[in-house]
């Protein structure tokens, strides 16, 4: 099954949730190269959402070139050069980069904002499972 849930809360358009977090799977290694994918039709069904929603984060991911589809075979995962897999990660310290400079700018310690952020994380997902368990 596909680690993915939706953020409906987001203002970020489904399709490209969905992409980022195949691209995310993919950076991180859940997603080796030469593994298929779930078909378009099969991970609709699973996670519950429009065919064409999944479809048209497949077709984003073919232009990136992350994957190659094939009719009747499917999906597939390339191998991508080291520098673009990591990609997302240095986008992703360069925010957290910022973060934290803001915050040590406001004059907290290091160990002040781990603490704010763990709290952070954890009030967002406490947050996330009720609105799951409300559902």
């Amino acid at each position: 099954m596909l680690p993915f849930e939706v953020d409906s809360h987001s203002d970020v358009p489904l399709w490209i949730q969905l992409r980022n977090r195949l691209v995310y799977l993919i950076n991180s290694g859940y997603y080796k190269p030469g593994d298929q994918l779930p078909t378009v039709r099969g991970l609709a069904s699973e996670i519950c959402i429009n065919y064409n929603t999944v479809n048209k984060a497949y077709l984003a991911l073919m232009r990136e070139g992350y994957i190659t589809s094939t009719r009747g075979r499917g999906a597939f995962v390339n191998d991508l050069d080291a520098e673009e897999s990591e990609e997302q990660n240095k986008i992703m310290d360069s925010l957290l980069d910022d973060c934290i400079t803001a915050c040590r700018d406001l004059g907290l310690s290091l160990k002040d904002i781990e603490k704010s952020m763990i709290k952070k994380i954890r009030k967002m997902e406490k947050e996330k499972s009720v609105g799951k368990n409300e559902k």
